[in-house]
């Protein structure tokens, strides 16, 4: 069986990847196993773990698994957010969030030398918007149904991964807004669980992408 290590940049979205992506890419022929990102590294006890504190510490994670020659090596991190070093992120083009990421993804594969077994992903703008694919699921889980269509109005119709990247509307901003009592990792994994992923694939292009580049990989 074919193996994928995702470098994944919290603990919500390691259990994004063992509760919903695993099971489904395991029936496809694909073993994945996440990883949390080193945020600092110590001489004695154990590393610091999770977030994208810069891109030095994430290459250096990134290169450590890509010795792994034999498995395919993906990111499920956050665009919204990231370091300024990251490579791309100062040259972005003026355009839509998916021809933005997609140049900042493009950069990170050319900075590691553009390896056959790294497949950059980021995800538009951060792990939140995909709550936003149902709104009455998310709310349920938090639990506050009855604030469903606040969510509605705030999105403003936009698809998911449209939801932009401003300090102040990001999507994990917009959930607070509404739901001061939402916890990313309480919250996050079993809202995603919940909605599932076929419906998160329908409405996020941009992640479904990078779902089929996986699914081709366990085919090839």
């Amino acid at each position: 069986m074919k193996r994928c290590l995702i470098l994944v940049e919290g603990q919500t979205e390691e259990r994004f990847v063992k509760d919903v992506l695993a099971p489904d890419l395991l029936l496809k022929g694909l073993s994945t196993i996440p990883t949390l990102l080193t945020t600092k590294v110590v001489k004695s006890g154990p590393n610091f773990k999770g977030g994208v504190t810069n891109y030095t510490k994430m290459k250096g994670d990134l290169n450590r698994r890509l010795q792994d020659s034999d498995a395919l090596v993906t990111t499920l991190i956050d665009y919204y957010g990231l370091p300024n070093d990251t490579p791309g992120m100062s040259t972005r083009p003026n355009g839509s969030p998916r021809e933005r990421v997609q140049h900042v993804e493009n950069a990170l594969r050319e900075d590691l030398g553009c390896r056959p077994n790294f497949l950059p992903f980021l995800l538009l703008h951060e792990f939140e918007a995909l709550l936003f694919v149902d709104h009455e699921i998310t709310a349920s889980v938090i639990p506050a149904r009855e604030k469903a269509p606040e969510l509605v109005s705030i999105s403003e119709g936009k698809e998911p991964e449209e939801i932009n990247e401003l300090p102040e509307t990001a999507p994990s901003k917009r959930l607070l807004k509404v739901f001061p009592s939402f916890r990313k990792t309480l919250h996050g994994p079993t809202a995603a669980k919940r909605i599932g992923l076929p419906r998160i694939r329908e409405r996020c292009p941009h992640f479904n992408n990078w779902m089929s580049q996986l699914e081709n990989f366990a085919n090839s």
